[in-house]
């Protein structure tokens, strides 16, 4: 499958209940109502990684009518449509700028956190685009941009660089680019040599890529990041904490240890956020807390990452840290080892 255009695989994608169903004999009565709402998309690479129904690949590719069920009431949890200056970007912190350029993906996971854009008839035009540039060239405070979507990579390589990456990087204040992408991951084919090629002239630039489970971690998706890798692009991991999925210390640090090997860096483990159709994926901070104690002393400090919770109404990312300082006792710290012992160390 390596071989073959990413675009001819993308073409081959899963999208209707009908397609789904025959391919795993489900009911059509309990997906139907979910993809009309919530669009599919399963492209065969990704297909080709699910073991078996319930795996936790299928639950992030297969639609589940829980989707419809949750508790969760906001699509935009996190008021990024009240932070967007000008269509499709996002400018919440002082010095940076989400700006999101596609509403495309090689898969569409069922737990975006814009599940409320991606896949539905949601069009990013040239005008969007260069409304959003306009912005950013005209906010000096804007040092950093990160584009997002969709996914940016879903885009051709003269979308992506010529109409986008490069007026960017054209603008002084601009510091550092961001990429924002599931794609080699998802569709690691996309990652090309001539793709790779261009983005290595726009340094200083930065791909962080989601991994969510250590089977999405394979030979091909090894191949895109070597060679992102290899030309000198930066790679970070940003992984959604999942219920059914990799909400396990074993599982998690698995994962974080493969990412190492791949030259990824483990750069932030994110708590769900509160986005409706999600419900059924959330875990409590609590266990978050307590994969994030069994990480620590358990792997090497380049494999933790952060956990981070991004706080409803556009309060911005917080981290969340277990506790290891206890108390203050005279002059005297009394602090927690990973493998839960009590130390004192002088103040």
């Amino acid at each position: 499958m390596m071989d073959r255009p990413w675009q001819e695989i993308l073409g081959e994608s899963i999208t209707t209940a009908d397609d789904l169903c025959r391919r795993f004999s489900l009911p059509l009565e309990a997906v139907d109502p979910v993809i009309r709402r919530y669009p599919m998309r399963i492209n065969p690479y990704f297909l080709s990684l699910i073991r078996r129904p319930g795996d936790p690949l299928w639950r992030q590719a297969v639609p589940d009518p829980a989707e419809l069920s949750d508790a969760l009431p906001d699509a935009d949890p996190l008021a990024e449509e009240a932070q967007s200056p000008v269509p499709c970007l996002i400018h919440r912190y002082p010095d940076r700028a989400v700006f999101l350029v596609s509403s495309q993906c090689a898969m569409f996971c069922r737990h975006c956190m814009r599940k409320r854009r991606v896949g539905h008839p949601f069009t990013v035009t040239r005008d969007a685009i260069a409304s959003g540039i306009g912005y950013i060239r005209e906010t000096p405070a804007i040092r950093d941009v990160i584009l997002s979507g969709g996914d940016p990579l879903l885009l051709s390589d003269d979308r992506i660089i010529d109409g986008i990456l490069a007026p960017l990087r054209a603008i002084r204040h601009v510091e550092i680019l961001r990429i924002h992408t599931r794609v080699p991951c998802t569709l690691p084919q996309r990652v090309t040599e001539p793709l790779v090629r261009r983005l290595k002239a726009l340094a200083p630039l930065f791909v962080n890529i989601q991994f969510n489970h250590p089977d999405e971690i394979t030979e091909a998706s090894a191949r895109a990041c070597a060679r992102l890798a290899d030309a000198g692009i930066p790679l970070g991991c940003q992984t959604v904490l999942l219920k059914g999925v990799n909400d396990d210390p074993d599982t998690m640090r698995q994962l974080m240890r493969k990412l190492l090997t791949i030259r990824v860096k483990p750069y932030y483990i994110h708590h769900g956020d509160l986005v409706k159709g999600t419900g059924h994926f959330r875990t409590g901070i609590q266990r978050g807390l307590e994969i994030m104690a069994a990480l620590r002393g358990h792997l090497s400090g380049m494999c933790v990452p952060h956990y981070m919770i991004d706080l409803p109404g556009g309060g911005g990312k917080i981290p969340l840290l277990p506790e290891y300082v206890l108390e203050k006792r005279n002059t005297e710290w009394y602090i927690k080892t990973f493998d839960k012992k009590i130390v004192a160390y002088p103040v």
